[in-house]
């Protein structure tokens, strides 16, 4: 059983202290839980559901305009017998270069590792060590009638 959502669009981040103006595309999310059989031995087949988790899947991709570099992304979901869950693989480019100069794998929600071509293997990023920050967002009043808050601000206030 699950539920998906195909992200369609492109989002922009903006890097101030650069001037930098980063395109990104996004991943597929999905909100699983899979039923086990336990098998026939006991009883009839026993359905046991396993702990629900949230998954990303797909291929996203982030480009620099300014710097020309750029990172292709791919999500792996969790296949149905085996394997992990939450897995990234990436590669990022130099301008106009057909060959990463480095490749990252590991969970988007842990650690990453990562490769370069000099081969110089280091922790990209461990998430879990990452401190949270706040987001800033402008008021209400003070966004257009077609940025994310200003638009659902119905749907969220229901949703309350």
């Amino acid at each position: 059983m699950s539920i998906g959502v195909h992200n369609i669009g492109q989002g922009c981040v903006t890097c101030l202290d650069y001037d930098e103006h980063y395109i990104l595309t996004f991943p597929n999310g999905y909100g699983r839980q899979v039923n086990a059989l336990f098998g026939i031995v006991i009883f009839n087949a026993l359905s046991i559901l396993t702990v629900p988790w949230i998954e990303l899947g797909g291929e996203c991709s982030i480009n620099c305009s300014k710097t020309g570099y750029n990172a292709s992304i791919v999500f792996h979901t969790k296949p149905f017998y085996g394997g992990k869950k939450h897995r990234i693989t990436a590669e990022i480019f130099s301008p106009n270069d057909k060959k990463p100069f480095c490749s990252i794998e590991g969970e988007w929600n842990g650690v990453m590792y990562a490769k370069y071509t000099t081969g110089e293997n280091a922790v990209f990023i461990d998430t879990k060590k990452m401190p949270t920050i706040k987001k800033k967002v402008r008021k209400l009043e003070d966004q257009d009638d077609f940025e994310s808050r200003c638009l659902w601000k119905d749907v969220t206030y229901n949703l309350k």
